[in-house]
């Protein structure tokens, strides 16, 4: 029997997606035979056409696979590099203190389409004609507008409404309303145009032609035919009786795992209404927060070695200061509102795979590449103007990335797949629901469904401040301000607040849950 619900359990296959028909196209594909990266591809490709102020093919992707047996995961990086006409120095002479977030200069090539060719090589038992099948049908014969969609091209009618891509977007030229069907037969194309050809009808041709022509020469094709995903060696920490994993920098993971070390080492309490729960998650995660923007970068320029992140001899020495139980003057990284989609999948036969895709700030830059249906992101946001960073914005070069999959398992076993959209603040909602589950001992419906808490910019020298949802017991905010923490109330269940998606693995089978903050969110497991 299937399930398709805001949690399930069963054998298997399964799958969590941010969109009801991602999550039928991945338990379609494995149901017909296929394995989970093929359906994660094909959940990867709907999504793109469903939600494309959140992920597309102009976007970057990372992905984790478990394999059954394996100690470590296979992990992908498929984050794109800055283009040949990206000039810090130039930006710096033009008075720019960053990377114009809406403009060409924050494209970077767009690794969506060689991730999926790469996994698919490695891992899939499915031609990507077939995978990508589902996402085609549906950009050709329409699909019905979520509210979630229909708010977000409301909002961006102004930005992005006068480009070649926008008009299936606007029919009658104004936004859709929920529930309205629309059609995407520029992006069909694409899409058709790519299983049939595989990469290079995207970094090649007609596609790079538009991307070249619509960053102005920042990305050109020669950028675009020698990118090339990198499968590189995940890092991983041993903390509630697992080992996380996560992919190394240029992401910004290793912060969530971090901060559940620390947590683990507090000894803290197990019961989640206890604000000294909330207190010691709140001050693990700033504890290494307040460092990200120094260390992650390129990994050829970053200034300290993947494994170093989680070294916990580096991170013990914030232990002292962790247990005074009050909020400590940490500083605290800067916020930005994520367009990305996160979503798992395991089959029966247990492989599982964490995977994320993204376009950052909703729909990227609002640039398409001409009229091909491909909305460009804008990574190269990531970067900074600072001379001398490690960050510093360079052709050839990847960003800072926000994307932050986990995985966590246990003696060649998987335990967990999770992650989830949120920009800067993902590291903040992975800590929370991985110590509810683990440390707490919630199941993952419970775990979704917890009051959540989020922080935004600090100055450095500044307490923090949360902001929880407003269901969330007096008790808890009273004692959160008696250790010198600011809380303010805002509305439950907020759509920017996740969505999380959780597969859990155990001795009775799969456990799958979606996350209440997004209507579209589904879990599903045959």
């Amino acid at each position: 029997m299937t399930s398709i619900v805001s949690h399930a359990r069963g054998t298997g296959p399964a799958a969590v997606t941010p969109h009801t028909l991602a999550t039928r196209a991945a338990i379609d594909i494995m149901a017909a035979g296929g394995n989970a990266v093929d359906g994660a591809i094909a959940a990867n490709a709907v999504l793109g056409v469903v939600l494309p102020t959140t992920c597309g093919i102009g976007g970057d992707l990372f992905s984790m696979v478990h394999t059954p047996g394996a100690v470590a995961p296979a992990a992908l990086n498929a984050s794109g590099r800055g283009g040949s006409g990206l000039d810090a120095d130039a930006m710096a002479a033009a008075g720019l203190t960053a990377v114009p977030l809406y403009g060409p200069e924050a494209v970077t090539v767009p690794g969506c389409v060689d991730g999926w060719e790469a996994l698919a090589e490695r891992f899939g038992t499915r031609p990507l004609a077939e995978l990508l099948e589902p996402a085609i049908r549906l950009a050709r014969d329409g699909f019905a507008v979520s509210v979630e969609l229909a708010a977000a091209l409301g909002r961006l009618e102004q930005r992005i409404s006068d480009q070649p891509s926008a008009a299936p977007l606007y029919p009658d030229g104004m936004p859709p309303a929920a529930g309205t069907t629309i059609f995407r037969p520029l992006l069909a194309a694409t899409l058709e145009s790519i299983a049939l050809h595989g990469r290079s009808a995207f970094y090649e041709g007609r596609v790079a032609e538009a991307i070249e022509q619509s960053t102005g020469g920042i990305v050109t094709g020669a950028d675009l035919a020698a990118n090339r995903p990198d499968w590189v060696e995940p890092i991983g920490i041993d903390v509630f009786g697992t080992r996380a994993w996560t992919v190394p920098p240029n992401s910004q993971g290793y912060l969530t795992l971090a901060a559940a070390w620390l947590f683990e080492q507090l000894g803290v309490g197990t019961d989640p209404d206890d604000p000294a729960f909330h207190h010691a998650v709140v001050e693990c995660y700033r504890a290494v927060a307040w460092e990200r923007d120094d260390l992650v970068a390129d990994p050829r320029f970053a200034p300290l070695p993947p494994d170093l992140l989680l070294d916990p001899n580096r991170l013990g020495g914030r232990l002292d200061r962790l247990r005074t139980g009050r909020a400590q003057l940490w500083p605290a990284p800067a916020p930005a509102r994520g367009g990305t989609a996160y979503f798992c999948t395991a089959d029966a036969a247990g492989m599982g795979v964490s995977m994320i895709q993204s376009n950052f700030h909703g729909i990227g830059t609002g640039i398409s590449a001409g009229g091909t249906g491909v909305w460009l992101h804008n990574r190269g946001a990531g970067f900074t103007l600072t001379a001398g960073h490690p960050n510093r914005a360079a052709a050839g070069k990847r960003p800072l990335h926000t994307l932050s999959p986990t995985l966590w398992s246990d003696s060649g076993r998987l335990r967990l797949l999770l992650g989830t959209r949120g920009g800067h603040q993902q590291p903040q909602y992975l800590l929370q629901v991985a110590a509810l589950l683990f440390h707490a001992g919630l199941d993952p419906a419970d775990a979704q469904a917890m009051p959540r808490w989020e922080m935004e910019h600090a100055e450095a020298g500044v307490s923090s401040l949360i902001r929880f949802e407003a269901r969330v017991s007096d008790a808890i905010v009273s004692g959160l301000e008696q250790r010198g923490h600011t809380v303010e109330r805002h509305p439950d269940y907020p759509p920017g607040w996740g969505p999380v998606s959780i597969i859990a693995s155990g001795a009775g089978g799969l456990t799958a849950a979606a996350d209440p903050r997004v209507t579209t969110a589904t879990a599903e497991v045959s």
